[in-house]
């Protein structure tokens, strides 16, 4: 149940953008798919991650209502940051694609992108780790600077790719 639990949220999270390209009547790509998949399922580890921590360093052996036991704690960690590496590993496979010099003026920049992302894949898990994630991780995400600035310097790698340097 554990496992259907992290999936069902990572499917829910990756049906939203499906929903959204049905609404704009736009095509699903198979590398936006795939990316968002591993990403949306190490947050969803992320997230249970962050409870079982927190219930272990209260003296909880078992979180009440999931089927979570606090010793599950490292198998979601190595699960987590296995899936946030995979949306990397995707990401830096789909830069290597013809689709990637049609639609960037300056594809090598955009390669940027794959050490922002494994910074913050690992600073969100390194947080969750020390027990600083006691929200949502896209709440935490979103309050959080460092997580500020690599979503800043993610947009600026894509807009310096999209658009070139401007000299």
């Amino acid at each position: 149940m554990i496992l259907l639990d992290c999936i069902t949220l990572a499917m829910l999270y990756t049906l939203r953008i499906t929903a959204g390209a049905a609404a704009l009547s736009m095509p699903l790509s198979f590398w936006l798919l795939a990316f968002s998949v591993f990403l949306f399922l190490s947050l969803a580890f992320v997230k249970r991650y962050a409870e079982l921590h927190s219930q272990a360093l209260s003296g909880n052996g078992k979180v009440h209502g999931r089927g979570y036991y606090t010793s599950d704690e490292p198998l979601m960690l190595n699960l987590g940051v296995t899936a946030g590496y995979a949306s990397a590993v995707v990401l830096a496979m789909y830069l290597n694609t013809d689709n990637v010099l049609m639609l960037y003026r300056w594809p090598e920049a955009v390669w940027g992108a794959v050490p922002v992302l494994l910074f913050w894949i690992s600073w969100i898990w390194m947080q969750a780790h020390r027990g600083h994630m006691h929200d949502d991780p896209v709440v935490f995400a979103v309050k959080d600077r460092a997580s500020q600035l690599a979503g800043l310097a993610f947009g600026a790698v894509m807009l310096v790719g999209a658009l070139g340097w401007p000299w």
